[in-house]
């Protein structure tokens, strides 16, 4: 059902722009990016619901996971260069 939602939404988004042009109206970047923002979002918690609760908690720690690393990463990084004063 929500897969049905962001479908909807991405033909609506597609359709507005087409409106808007054949108007000839201006659209601004920043909304446009903010509607793909919201897309995606709709389209990532579509997926993730349609999940199993084990292969979703798998996702989930493996991102929390991937923060952790890349976290760490930086802090030695940060740690190894020299400082320039």
């Amino acid at each position: 059902m929500l897969t049905a939602v962001a479908v909807l939404a991405s033909l609506a988004l597609i359709g507005w722009l087409i409106y808007r042009a054949v108007r000839q109206k201006p659209i601004k970047a920043h909304t446009i990016v903010r509607a793909l923002a919201y897309l995606t979002g709709l389209y990532t918690f579509a997926f993730f619901l349609s999940m199993n609760i084990p292969l979703l908690i798998q996702v989930v720690v493996s991102i929390l996971l991937g923060g952790v690393l890349i976290v760490m990463g930086a802090s030695i990084q940060r740690r190894r260069q020299p400082e320039k004063s």
